[in-house]
């Protein structure tokens, strides 16, 4: 199973920017899954999750302005992110996880100036 993480970038704060992840080895349609972020000098955070029951989950700071979603046919998860802010910058990754098992994107970087 491999991911590969893309979309991020250099945004302006009140933009927006969708990152994709793509799978191969696996499907996302039936696995737990989800977008982490790891800012400068702290610990890696969830961002958004869709359970193996299909349900996503927000983590407080992003409601309402990010969107987890998968795209069963091209086998992508994708994580729209607008309006975003300075805070927003880190490295997202994603993570798929299968049999107990836990399988992570390279990274990639978002940065938001105001």
């Amino acid at each position: 199973v491999q991911l590969q993480a893309f979309g991020g970038g250099l945004v302006q704060a009140g933009g927006s920017l969708r990152l994709s992840c793509a799978a191969s080895g696996t499907t996302f349609g039936l696995n737990a899954v989800g977008w982490y972020r790891q800012a400068p000098g702290k610990q890696r955070e969830v961002v958004a999750r869709i359970s193996s029951d299909r349900t996503p989950n927000y983590a407080d700071a992003v409601k309402g302005r990010f969107t987890i979603y998968r795209d069963i046919r091209k086998n992508t998860l994708y994580l729209q992110m607008n309006s975003l802010k300075p805070e927003d910058t880190a490295i997202y990754y994603c993570k798929l996880v299968k049999n107990r098992k836990e399988y992570w994107g390279q990274g990639t970087v978002v940065t938001v100036f105001s």
